[in-house]
């Protein structure tokens, strides 16, 4: 009979840890367990895209009730602008920030992001591009998740000694360029020279390179501004350069659903806050470029038409290169052109 109790007993004490078990919140278990993110970003602590990507890392703790804990690593302390993408991949962090156009030929329809077609401002070509990444979709990018891409405003010319007013004046300078910026300035008539704007500074200020092909925001967030005397607006070929935010897919994968919402849901709404902060921070460039006295110029129309009609081989053969690959750029430039009308 005692054993028959104590079998009782203890099968009364299973069911009812077994009950507690079960009425317990889900969320009560898994807020217990922290989890700590790097985040790779290759421009300096000081810019306004870091400061937009940590107030994204700050709100997606916030929203987590501080579960998800986001160590960001500015100018590159972790991994350098090219090696962004790889190392989210490889896991040396688990989220990246970098341009896609520092690892050339890596990701070969979204080039067609940075194609000179006039974007007019940041807000616009940063919703064009993530719209069309998240649209198309490319296998390039598969191999992570990709949270959001934004893209600066306008590419302006900025000149150490020499203004540049018409094409002529570009013959034989260096300038520093990227990805599709550099075939830009080749088509030109200008001697590309690659190179990330960490390192751009430095190569004005020796003479390594005459100019630099950029947002106008690079004369401040980057205080090109000191380096440079001349800059050329070039309203007709508005090229930018796009950049990821992905993440590296098995650590999104093993997130849970509603802390992949919180990253969905801020992700979404960063897009116009990451915009915003390129055109706020071209509009402080501009500011801070004619304050230090320097010359701004912009083409005359028929002189911007003459610019326009140069770059025109430049999205004909981007859209040979990528369909004879089987990739839909035809597409994806008349979305854009779509998108800008």
């Amino acid at each position: 009979m005692n054993r028959k109790k104590d079998t009782r007993f203890y099968c009364f004490l299973f069911l009812m840890a077994a009950a507690i078990l079960f009425i317990l919140p889900v969320n009560s278990i898994a807020k217990e367990k922290k989890i700590r993110l790097s985040y790779s970003i290759f421009f300096p602590p000081s810019h306004a895209q870091c400061k937009a990507g940590e107030a994204w890392a700050k709100e997606i703790e916030k929203r987590s009730n501080g579960q998800v804990e986001i160590t960001v690593y500015p100018g590159g302390t972790l991994t350098k602008a090219p090696q962004v993408y790889d190392g989210v991949v490889n896991g040396i962090s688990d989220i990246g920030m970098s341009c896609f156009a520092y690892t050339r030929g890596r990701f070969p329809l979204l080039e067609g992001l940075d194609l000179p077609v006039g974007y007019p401002d940041g807000k616009t070509a940063t919703k064009i591009a993530t719209a069309i990444t998240k649209e198309f979709n490319p296998k390039e990018v598969q191999d992570t998740k990709v949270l959001y891409i934004h893209a600066h405003g306008p590419g302006v010319l900025h000149t150490k000694k020499k203004p540049v007013q018409q094409l002529t004046d570009l013959k034989g300078l260096k300038i520093r360029s990227t990805g599709l910026s550099a075939k830009i300035v080749k088509t030109l008539g200008a001697l590309p020279v690659a190179m990330p704007q960490g390192d751009t500074y430095e190569a004005l200020q020796k003479g390594t390179v005459d100019g630099t092909i950029g947002p106008i925001e690079v004369l401040k967030g980057w205080k090109q501004g000191e380096v440079i005397k001349y800059s050329t607006d070039l309203p007709g070929i508005g090229y930018t350069t796009s950049m990821f935010v992905v993440m590296n897919k098995r650590k999104w994968q093993a997130l849970p659903d509603n802390l992949k919402k919180i990253f969905t849901d801020v992700s979404s709404e960063w897009v116009a806050v990451q915009g915003q902060a390129w055109d706020d921070a071209d509009a402080a460039g501009r500011a801070y470029t004619l304050e230090k006295g320097n010359k701004i110029y912009t083409l005359s129309e028929a002189e911007s038409a003459k610019w326009q009609a140069k770059v025109k081989p430049i999205l004909d053969d981007y859209i040979k290169k990528t369909t004879s690959k089987g990739l839909p750029g035809d597409k994806v430039v008349a979305k854009i052109k779509e998108m800008l009308n």
